[in-house]
């Protein structure tokens, strides 16, 4: 089954880009390449029963099997070892990266208490978009009575676009809560 945002996005958005941004071939217009979901530890990636529960809840959240990342360096103002256990993360492409984004942006988003929007200076200047959430509960699939700490999660949205300003648009029509210009 086709995923509701990957039909939206084929049928109606593509389109409208090519009409706004002046495109020549539909397929030139900003694309959602892949989204990678990050999971920071640090300290308690030593600790396996942590280890276990979190790598159990990014992989509900994505319904994929996150990956370990390790530290490359030592340092000892952090108490970091080379090669122990920094976090977890996750890459999605296809039909389980448009389930994630619709997912947040429809029912993770909304959940976040005082949520004004998502900060348009996210952007670098290849045009991926980057953000941080607070708290990993937001999401329906976590179940609060079993977590033992509310993490945070950094999300990377690959856009494959010329510049800043096409991700931008292409991410408002996938309805990402910007905050508007002139709102504080």
């Amino acid at each position: 089954m086709i995923p509701r945002l990957k039909e939206l996005y084929y049928k109606e958005i593509q389109p409208q880009l090519k009409e706004t941004l002046g495109y020549k071939n539909t397929y030139m217009g900003p694309k959602v390449e892949k989204v990678v979901i990050n999971m920071g530890l640090g300290l308690d990636g030593a600790d396996a029963k942590i280890m276990k529960s979190t790598e159990e809840d990014l992989g509900k959240i994505t319904g994929q099997k996150p990956t370990v990342t390790k530290f490359k360096k030592s340092v000892a103002n952090f108490k970091t070892r080379k090669g122990t256990n920094a976090g977890l993360k996750v890459t999605l492409r296809g039909n389980k990266m448009y389930e994630f984004l619709d997912r947040l942006v429809n029912i993770a988003l909304p959940r976040i208490k005082d949520f004004r929007g998502l900060s348009p200076k996210g952007f670098d200047k290849f045009g991926n978009y980057t953000f941080g959430i607070k708290e990993h509960i937001i999401f329906p699939e976590v179940n609060f009575d079993r977590i033992d700490k509310i993490r945070g999660l950094d999300i990377v949205v690959v856009i494959s676009a010329l510049n800043k300003d096409h991700s931008f648009a292409l991410l408002e029509k996938l309805n990402f809560p910007f905050i508007k210009k002139g709102d504080n």
